[in-house]
């Protein structure tokens, strides 16, 4: 007997079985005897949450794609992207980059100095699986995520027997990215490991609308301008990623887990374009990182316990100097940063009956913060004057009840406390719920409210010269509600979506701002609005025989207004939005394949965003909207003794020129090829 199962996404109804009974003889027939629909409960822990899961096939569908290019075309959050190889953060529901929370394998990994996370940094070949919790939702997880948190973690999903995978890309501007794994998996043991190289000139040419060149006519009179085409200089980039995993599972309800990640990277910061200078410049930013981690999961019938431990190391290295002569360079910043991060957990869940869950969980992260301006130190006493050395214990504890009375109906509270250094913020409470309007369709209503707190990042605190002691932590309320479906014959169509309303209002916004001493230094100046809509669709169709249809769309209409009070009488910001932050946004993917071809198009919007929070319409005062198109086709190729993948991907496929970053240059039309080799062992 053979089982074709189709699982389709949220509800009661979670597989439709179809049963066949195969030939075993050439020339016998296969008879198909119907389908068997059989229900679950969904997980109760999941009760009112606003969660998007992204599947492996996102995480995968371009292996040399960073999670900030992932997230760009699979979520309605805004990824803001300072070029290639460079800076990217994410921002949801209209607050700022340093209100996302991202932890891996369940440990905070936003940097303590700048409260935010890089995420091109983070190559999706060494994520497993990811989240997104919007607003509220994250406080089940942690404190601090105003906008929300993303959950990045590794599986021990590994077959059986010994795995290789090596994959060789090469792409426009001279990039190469190679990338291995060598995996071993028996009963009890899973061990992983994989390894990322890329480096690139990333020399890419640009259109630099920011300068006019003159065209004389023979009496040296003006008679047209252009704009210059440009080359990115100094931005070329070296990443070394390594990721071991060792996972051993006693059969007996525990398993143990080791995960080390290291990152050493070496990028040249491209110059802007507003930059004049042709050569005699150094602008580099160096680091590596360790993040380990330990883990025990102890599991039974009716309750879990886990605990972990983990260390992260971070040496961060910028350098800025210039040829002011033949052959003498003055340096103008050697800034030095160590982090050391100690981090522990236990947490806990209990089911007493098919009504009640329960989960419980505390926290710590200690971190040690020194950051210092090298190239101007007290020489007496090899000290730096700019900077700061300062330590911070961040505690967090929450508790949850969830109640699910009958099946159609589901609701939750969570209070969590946080701690950091000598302040304490008010108990955080949530509360969730969530209900079955109709089992046709599978139609859900959810709704959540909360309040929330961020504490100010160390920078905000101490960083010299401009640091603020006195900030107060940010705070806020915040409210969801909406609606979930899913529907279709799985055998043919399914389709599935959801549509969310938010809002929020957040007190104490942190913002730097320059002072009459000649730096920019943080204050609690704004109050901030941010609401909208969030919306998801999914469609799987299997039009003709052989064939396979998948389309995923989402959109964000997300209006952040500055709502406190004017600083000045020339003060244009209140009302507005703010800078940086689209009100609208849209993405798209779609994967067409037929036996062991696939094609795939990605699609992205987002509309036009300002840069001074004014809200003027000034040469520099706004960024156009902008749309991206991406494709991909792939053929699959087996042998005897491995598998072969090729692929040739498309970036920027109509040769958009946009920016996301004022000043920063993105690239046109470019190519990537790749190979892929898993030997059959």
């Amino acid at each position: 007997m053979t089982f074709n199962r189709h699982i389709p996404l949220p509800a009661y109804v979670l597989a439709t079985v179809s049963v066949l009974i195969p030939a075993h003889a050439a020339g016998q027939t296969m008879h198909r005897l119907g389908e068997v629909v059989y229900t679950a409960r969904r997980p109760m822990k999941d009760i009112g949450v606003q969660k998007t899961v992204l599947d492996s096939a996102m995480l995968k569908e371009n292996i040399a794609l960073s999670m900030a290019d992932v997230l760009t075309f699979n979520s309605s959050i805004f990824v803001k992207s300072y070029g290639r190889a460079t800076l990217s953060t994410v921002a949801f529901r209209g607050t700022s980059p340093s209100h996302t929370q991202v932890t891996w394998n369940g440990m905070r990994i936003n940097s303590p100095m700048l409260g935010m996370t890089d995420f091109s940094t983070i190559p999706s070949f060494f994520i497993d699986k990811a989240s997104l919790l919007h607003g509220t939702s994250s406080i089940n997880e942690t404190g601090g995520g105003l906008g929300g948190l993303i959950s990045l973690g590794t599986t021990p999903d590994i077959p059986d027997g010994i795995g290789l995978q090596y994959v060789q890309g090469i792409g426009s501007f001279s990039t190469f990215d190679e990338f291995a794994r060598i995996t071993y998996g028996n009963d009890k043991w899973h061990v992983s490991t994989r390894a990322v190289y890329s480096s690139s000139p990333n020399d890419y040419t640009y259109t630099n609308h920011d300068k006019k060149l003159n065209i004389y006519d023979e009496s040296h009179n003006i008679i047209a301008q252009y704009h210059p085409r440009e080359r990115n200089r100094s931005a070329s980039f070296k990443d070394f990623h390594l990721l071991q995993e060792v996972y051993y599972n006693t059969l007996h309800g525990n398993r143990f887990g080791f995960n080390a990640w290291y990152t050493s990277s070496n990028r040249e910061l491209p110059l802007l374009t507003t930059d004049y200078a042709e050569s005699g410049f150094e602008n580099r930013q160096r680091e590596q990182t360790l993040r380990t981690i330990l883990t025990w999961d102890h599991n039974r019938s009716s309750w879990r316990t886990g605990v972990s431990g983990g260390y992260i190391h971070t040496w961060m290295a910028y350098d800025y100097r210039r040829e002011v002569a033949n052959g003498n360079w003055t340096t103008m910043t050697r800034s030095r940063s160590h982090v050391n991060t100690f981090y522990a957990k236990a947490d806990g869940e209990y089911t007493p009956s098919r009504q009640w869950y329960f989960t419980t969980n505390v926290s710590a992260h200690q971190h040690l913060v020194k950051s210092e301006d090298r190239n101007i130190i007290l020489q007496d006493e090899n000290r730096a004057i700019v900077g700061y050395d300062k330590g911070r214990l961040e505690l967090s504890a929450s508790a949850s009840a969830k109640w699910q009375p009958v099946d159609r109906l589901g609701m939750s509270v969570t209070l969590r406390q946080d701690i950091y250094g000598d302040k304490t913020a008010p108990v955080i409470p949530a509360f969730f719920i969530d209900g079955i309007i109709s089992r046709t369709g599978n139609i859900m209503f959810k709704a959540s409210v909360s309040r929330n707190y961020r504490f100010p990042s160390l920078n905000d605190l101490y960083f010299l010269p401009g640091g603020n002691p006195d900030l107060k932590s940010e705070h806020g309320f915040s409210y969801d509600c909406g609606a979930t479906f899913n529907t279709g014959n799985p055998e043919k169509f399914a389709i599935s979506g959801g549509v969310t309303w938010f809002d929020s209002r957040i007190s104490d916004w942190i913002i730097w701002l320059p002072t009459t001493k000649g730096f920019f230094s943080p204050r609690n100046m704004k109050k901030v609005h941010a609401y909208g809509l969030e919306t998801r669709f999914d469609i799987a169709t299997q039009p003709f025989k052989g064939w396979r249809l998948d389309i995923g769309a989402s959109y964000s209409w997300t209006p952040s207004i500055n709502d406190g009070d004017k600083l000045t009488e020339a003060d244009k910001s209140v009302g507005k939005q703010l800078p940086y932050v689209p009100r609208h946004s849209a993405s798209l993917t779609g994967c067409l394949s037929w036996q062991s071809w696939s094609f795939l198009y990605k699609w992205v919007y987002y509309s036009r965003r300002f840069t001074m929070s004014s809200n003027e319409y000034t040469l520099t005062g706004h960024l156009p909207e902008y749309f991206m198109n991406n494709i991909s086709l792939e053929k699959r190729l087996s042998f005897r003794p491995l598998d072969l993948s090729l692929k040739l991907a498309v970036n920027n496929l109509f040769n958009e020129d946009y920016l996301s970053v004022l000043s920063h240059p993105m690239p046109g039309i470019n190519f990537e090829f790749f190979i892929s080799i898993t030997p059959k062992l």
